[in-house]
């Protein structure tokens, strides 16, 4: 367990950021000169947080300064792209094909073929760029579903994906290694593993030697109990630890590097957890890889407008994304595609004036 953890802070934006940089006023996030960050917060378990510019850190002390700078190398670098198609100038979106008969929100409505595959081609038109397809519910209080019959629920699907969208990226939301095995077997690019490669312990060797990209998404406990009494120390350093263990024990095995962070909004967190998580979500861009939020729909956000809830919480998920999006966040899971890109379009427009 480190002492010192760097969080990228203060940040600017289009012309602004590009001439703080050119300056050296400034540093770029994640290799992009668009987004640029002025001051760095240094925190730690044993003593208060500080915030600091980037200017400054030649000034703190050897064995501080050691740690921050390896910390600020992998906050500048820029990500590795997911594939020809897909770079990180642009945040993209993750669009949700839930395939079970009970999840949240859509549960039962995408599961015959046709409609799914016109769902699928309705998210691609209104601008995703990754479709997420899942055939188990992880919502709170959920049930194991057998591998097989999870197979079952989004074979057809995967085995056709790509003949219909080969441009498009595939992602499979599976917790199990024999449905990760079959849908690698036919082109999938990307496993989002809710329980981070814990649930099923042969996970890891079974994906290893394959050339995928992963999902490292932090969750306490499992579906079924997650949401009784979460409890952490320091939420956000807690799961910082827990992506940096997991990266330098279970996938240090890993010859590639094909890693995206999800630290699970609502996933084994208190509505307090979820807003620190939020609010300081930049902290997690010093493990050197991709982020990845979703926000979409989710309980925080009832919990905090009550009697203005709404049915697909769309100005609730839109306000999370947008204030991620503002710290560097790179990929956005959602249900809504249209108002998600519609709402980064135009935010993207005003901070570039």
């Amino acid at each position: 367990m480190r002492k010192y953890y760097t969080r990228a802070c203060n940040f600017s934006y289009g012309l602004e950021a590009r001439d703080l940089i050119k300056k050296k006023l400034a540093l770029p996030l994640c290799g992009n000169k668009n987004i640029a960050f002025k001051q760095i917060e240094i925190l730690s378990r044993v003593t208060k947080s500080k915030i600091i510019d980037i200017k400054n850190i030649s000034k703190l002390s050897k064995s501080i300064k050691i740690i921050i700078l390896k910390d600020v190398k992998k906050i500048i670098c820029k990500r590795q792209n997911l594939n020809r198609y897909l770079n990180f100038k642009e945040p993209l979106i993750m669009g949700v094909l839930n395939l079970t008969p009970d999840s949240f929100s859509d549960g039962g409505l995408f599961n015959k073929e046709k409609r799914a595959l016109s769902h699928i081609k309705s998210m691609i038109d209104k601008g995703a760029n990754i479709i997420d397809v899942g055939g188990e519910s992880t919502r709170p209080g959920s049930k194991d579903v057998h591998p097989n019959n999870e197979w079952s629920r989004i074979k057809k699907i995967i085995i056709n994906f790509k003949k219909k969208f080969p441009k498009i990226f595939l992602s499979v939301d599976t917790r199990k290694s024999e449905v990760m095995e079959k849908a690698l077997k036919n082109k999938a690019d990307l496993i989002n593993d809710v329980s981070g490669f814990n649930y099923d312990k042969s996970a890891i060797d079974k994906i290893k030697n394959h050339n995928v990209w992963k999902v490292l998404h932090h969750m306490q406990g499992t579906p079924n109990t997650m949401q009784i009494n979460p409890k952490y120390k320091n939420v956000l350093l807690d799961i910082y630890d827990f992506f940096e263990k997991k990266l330098k024990t279970d996938f240090k095995k890993f010859k590639n590097k094909k890693f995206i962070i999800d630290p699970g909004i609502g996933f084994g967190k208190k509505l307090k957890h979820n807003l620190i998580l939020m609010n300081k979500i930049s902290l997690f861009h010093s493990l050197g890889f991709p982020i990845l939020i979703g926000t979409s729909r989710k309980r925080f956000i009832n919990q905090i407008s009550g009697s203005f809830d709404s049915k697909e919480r769309i100005g609730g998920t839109l306000a999370s994304v947008l204030y991620t999006l503002m710290q560097g966040v790179q990929i956005f899971r959602v249900h809504n595609v249209n108002e998600v890109k519609q709402g980064i379009l135009v935010f993207k427009k005003i901070v570039s004036y």
